[in-house]
Parts: C-alpha cells; sequence; structure tokens
C-alpha cells in the first residue's frame, strides 16, 4: 500500500501505532501538542534533517536503519549538552507513492533509538514532498547541572573521547564502492553507537567544553577551539587502527586516519577537563588544550581533509 493510498491520517494511525511512550512523556500524539516532564526546569533543545541523497540512501540502508540514524543524530546533540534525552519530534515529508511498510518501518527505528535512552517520539507532522525528508527535534534535561558548552575550554586542559570514531566514515567509503562488507563497518554507518550516557557524566566529573563528533573529530574539535578561542592539539597515537578498518582501507587505498580524524557519522563525544582530573574507563585522553588558534595534529598542521561539510 503507499502513502497516497493510506492517507494522512491512516499513515499517522499506523506511525502512532508504532510508538511507545517513555517516562517523560505525559501527553504524546494525538493533540494539537504534546506535553513534557522536565523536573529541572530548563529544557535542552535540538533540531536535525536527514534528505535522501544527502544523508541516506534507501539501497545501503533499511528503513528501521534511517530511524536509528535520524534519532541518534539529535539525541546526541542532547548528550554533548551533559543533558538526558526525554522527547523527540519529528516532521517527515515523503513522495506519495512510497510503501506506507517502509514509514511504519521508520517510527519503529526512531523509537527503538529513543527507548535506548528512555526518551520517545511524542508528536511531529508530515507532508507530501517530492523528496524523503526526516526532520527531528530532541528534547532533553539537565537534571540540575549546568550545561556543558564549546566555549569552555582552558589551556592545560586535556582533551577526552567516549565512543569510537571513523567507523562510520568507513561504512560510508565501503557501501559508496558498492561493497557490504565488512559488516561491523556498514552497520556502524547505519546504525552509529552513540554513547549517550558519557554526556551527563561528563557534566558531573566538571567537563569544561563538551560536543558531539557528527562531522569529523577535527572539525568539530575546531568549533571548540574557536569558542573557546584557544589550541587544541591532538595525539595521533592515541588512535589504533582496528583490523577490519586497516584491511578495508588498505583495499580501497585510504589512509585509515582520515577516517579516524576527520570521519563523521559516529557521534563519539569528545570533551576538555581540567588536568588532573581521574576519568573513567568511558573516556581515553586524546589531546591538549593549549594557548593559540586551531587545531593541529602532534603539533602539526593537519593535510588529511578536516571533515564533512553540507555545502561542499
Amino acid at each position: 500500500m503507499s502513502i497516497a493510498e493510506a492517507g494522512e491520517f491512516g499513515l499517522i494511525a499506523r506511525i502512532t501505532a508504532r510508538l511507545e511512550s517513555g517516562p517523560a512523556s505525559l501527553l504524546g500524539p494525538g493533540d494539537d501538542a504534546a506535553v513534557v516532564a522536565s523536573p529541572d526546569g530548563r529544557t535542552v533543545a535540538s533540531t536535525d534533517v536527514l534528505v535522501e541523497g544527502r544523508h541516506f540512501r534507501r539501497d545501503w540502508c533499511s528503513a528501521a536503519d534511517v530511524g536509528h540514524r535520524a534519532a541518534a543524530a539529535n539525541l546526541a546533540d542532547i548528550a554533548a549538552m551533559g543533558a538526558r534525552p526525554t522527547a523527540l519530534l519529528v516532521a517527515l515529508c515523503v513522495p506519495p507513492d512510497l510503501d506506507v511498510a517502509w514509514a511504519e518501518d521508520l517510527a519503529g527505528g526512531l523509537s527503538a533509538e529513543a527507548a535506548r535512552v528512555g526518551a520517545s517520539v511524542v508528536g511531529g507532522d508530515m507532508s507530501s514532498s517530492p523528496t524523503l525528508t526526516i526532520a527531528v527535534t530532541a528534547l532533553g534535561d539537565l537534571g540540575g547541572q549546568a550545561p556543558v558548552v564549546r566555549s569552555g575550554a582552558q589551556p592545560g586542559d586535556v582533551v577526552a573521547l567516549a565512543g569510537r570514531t571513523g567507523y562510520g566514515a568507513a561504512g560510508y567509503t565501503v557501501l559508496s564502492r558498492g561493497f557490504r562488507t565488512p559488516k561491523v563497518l556498514v552497520e556502524a554507518y547505519r546504525r552509529p553507537e552513540v554513547p549517550y550516557a558519557a554526556g551527563p557524566e561528563a557534566a558531573r566529573l566538571g567537563a569544561t567544553s563538551l560536543i558531539d563528533i557528527s562531522d569529523g573529530l577535527l572539525q568539530d574539535l575546531g568549533h571548540v577551539a574557536t569558542a573557546s578561542v584557544v589550541g587544541i592539539d591532538i595525539n595521533r597515537d592515541a588512535f589504533e587502527v582496528p583490523g577490519q578498518m586497516r584491511d578495508a582501507a588498505s583495499a580501497l587505498g585510504v589512509d585509515p586516519y582520515v577516517w579516524l580524524l576527520a570521519g563523521g557519522d559516529d557521534h563519539a563525544l569528545a570533551a576538555t577537563f581540567p588536568p588532573g582530573v581521574t576519568l573513567p574507563d568511558t573516556w581515553r585522553i586524546i589531546g591538549s588544550v593549549h594557548e593559540g588558534t586551531g587545531v593541529t595534529v602532534d603539533r602539526k598542521p593537519w593535510q588529511g581533509g578536516m571533515g564533512w561539510d553540507h555545502f561542499r
């Protein structure tokens, strides 16, 4: 059945049947607006958009994969403020001939990823469009902590990373060359493994800055360097190339450090911490903050590209 055959309200009924309610959802889909609990009294909000052909391809990813990717990109931004995600709002623009089952599976992926952090899809909107587009707004709660912003890094701080980098970019390259293996890389592109809990943890540990690595480690740390008016140096030796990534890079003629340092889509979290802070295993130190500007690798300019830019 196509979406045109199901109709707007038939599609809404099918999608909402796939959505589970989280603890912060006081009133979910079905009214003009949702009601979401915000115990802290402040709400963290972020929005992101995925456009078919630019951010995903249906021949590379299932509808559920796209749902996981769309939710992860937004939930990671909430975690990157040191907050706990609570809810998602989703606007869906779809071609009328799209199969209803695809939209249902998309909703299932969105709901499943949100459930990983105790959040839920509480509402949204939909429209006909020649280009399949998914716009997601995420909400979060700070839990009494101050938000951790990009502008707080200080000379002498250490730079630490939670989660992994390079996997999503490697998976994208593999898929773009017409392959479907190694599976660990392809699946990393399809469904990012985001260290959501590391965001609030960083806030409790006294992080001076925090950011989601969505466009590439060096590029995103460049935003921290600019906002904090500091320089950041990354230690290349802090990154070990996994075996399957090394093999894929060799087969495809790619420097794996381009994936690790400039690849996006993994949604790791990078933070700066005051010197002397004892970090749990969630975090590994990868560099340092110093007086100056920009981002370097082993104190030298990086020549391998900085990361993703939507308009290049």
